[in-house]
């Protein structure tokens, strides 16, 4: 069934963070978030509807986030000029989360639909496949390593049994666990590839639940390990214990050799030590850090590991974490989406996005005794001036450019737009592309209802929005040209 309500329908914002792929119906609705719903959206306005002259010059990629049980025919990747023009496009045949332009002008791009449809491929100018593989319970994120090699998000699903052989508290893994892991893999002709490097969070857990099983200690003793049973009780309220981490990002910083993880469950950001080998990726020792595979770093929730209190925490259900990258202002710097949604009890129900310098100490990062790492606080963040005008409770991203603002997506209403380092909004584009295909200008935006009663969500939503400079490389391999708008003109 499809519902026509106004684009900011705030009761929407809502139930749109609840889903992000488990939300535990037998628990009944959470209650609402305290917003005012607002009047007077009869006419809706999409496509572009700021633009600044503090704008950064460039070319945005989005594409609508489809629904896995699409029936779909095709699928559109768009390429816009500051104005919001098309300025090239790339039919797909199969449903994408997100994708990211490359420096040889081909697409990087992650499939949804699971087993069916999922798994990561490249795809050159004119819309060809040239390489992909498939691999069952890859989610969320993927990105091109300076080697060729694709790192990519994956899930590993454990039984209850194993679950609870590894320490884990068996009234909530009665569906066993889902252990997030990632690999590397290097390309081998049109399809597949040789896993090169690989780590998994499961070789590196800690548990204080039952000292009969491996894996036992004291919690707080060991911040480089990943507790099985954090906050159980509160995640099978709102989602499915199994999810138990729920990684949601991934970044590579090639001076440090280093990986960073969004864990969503977690509301953390972790650091690994990539220079290892497979075998010390699953241990605690070697590589440049001497620590094997276990933690680095871990920033956002000191009570995930038992160092810190609900006041210390910074993060709540975060997305893409990453490295601001060199050249850019805040480099090395981590740039993080924080959405603001979190296990029952938060009152936050506002999403910011946080840049938080890291307290980098050699190859390792610094942990002064009895305190949870560092910083306090972000060294800079962006948030509406009534901060609750600003939620995106599931998904999103942002990105620093070369200008020094900061283009942000926010997912759940379909919104890209750019902030100077005052907060000043000076680019803003709403997407108009439903899975209808194109609105009209001041149509209402569809929101998608599900047959079994799951929560709904706006059809225009968009998982990712990258910015890429007039000099970009890849841009010198697609004939850029003007077709004017996405969206279609009001009747």
């Amino acid at each position: 069934m499809t519902l026509r309500l106004p684009l900011l329908s705030l009761a929407l914002v809502l139930v749109a963070g609840l889903l992000a792929a488990g939300f535990n119906a037998a628990a009944g609705p959470p209650p609402a978030p305290p917003l005012p719903a607002p009047e007077g959206f009869a006419r809706t306005p999409v496509g572009l509807v700021v633009q600044e002259p503090e704008a950064a010059p460039g070319y945005t990629l989005i594409t609508r986030y489809p629904w896995e049980d699409e029936l779909y025919t095709d699928q559109i990747v768009y390429l816009m000029d500051n104005d919001g023009r098309v300025v090239y496009r790339w039919k797909m045949d199969n449903p994408i989360e997100s994708a990211r332009l490359l420096e040889n002008g081909n697409l990087l791009a992650s499939g949804v639909g699971g087993r069916r449809r999922g798994g990561v491929r490249e795809i050159d100018p004119a819309g060809r496949v040239v390489w992909q593989y498939r691999k069952v319970g890859q989610h969320h994120d993927f990105m091109k390593l300076p080697n060729g090699n694709v790192l990519m998000l994956a899930k590993q699903r454990k039984s209850a049994g194993e679950a609870i052989a590894l320490g884990g508290d068996p009234d909530h893994y009665t569906e066993g666990l889902k252990v997030d892991y990632l690999l590397e893999v290097r390309p081998t002709g049109r399809e597949g590839g040789e896993v090169v490097w690989e780590w998994s969070a499961q070789d590196h857990v800690i548990q204080d639940f039952d000292p009969g099983k491996p894996n036992y200690g004291v919690v707080s003793e060991h911040p480089e390990r990943i507790n099985l049973n954090y906050n159980l009780e509160g995640l099978s309220r709102w989602f499915r214990p199994h999810d138990w981490l729920h990684g949601n990002s991934i970044d590579y910083n090639p001076e440090l050799d280093q990986v960073m993880l969004s864990v969503r469950h977690f509301s953390e950001v972790w650091i690994i030590d990539h220079s290892t080998t497979i075998a010390e990726a699953a241990g605690s020792t070697g590589g440049r850090s001497g620590r094997g595979g276990d933690l680095l770093y871990r920033w956002g929730n000191p009570r995930a590991w038992q160092g810190g209190t609900a006041a210390e925490q910074q993060l709540y259900f975060q997305h893409n974490a990453h490295w601001i990258k060199p050249g850019l202002p805040g480099a090395g710097n981590a740039l993080i989406f924080n959405n603001g949604f979190e296990f029952p009890g938060s009152e936050r129900f506002y999403s910011s996005v946080d840049e938080v310098p890291l307290p980098a100490a050699g190859y390792g990062y610094r942990l002064d005794p009895g305190a949870p790492y560092g910083p306090a606080s972000p060294a800079w963040s962006y948030r509406a001036t009534s901060p609750k005008d600003f939620y995106a409770p599931t998904m999103s991203g942002a990105q620093r450019l070369p200008n020094g603002n900061t283009l942000i997506c926010d997912s759940n209403q379909g919104t890209i737009f750019e902030v100077t380092p005052q907060g000043k909004v000076v680019w803003k584009y709403i997407n108009p592309v439903l899975s209808t295909g194109p609105m009209r200008q001041g149509d209402l935006i569809q929101v998608i209802s599900l047959s079994d009663g799951r929560p709904t969500f706006w059809d225009n939503r968009v998982y990712r929005a990258y910015r890429y400079p007039p000099d970009y490389p890849g841009l010198q391999y697609l004939t850029l040209h003007p077709e004017g708008p996405v969206e279609l003109a009001a009747e």
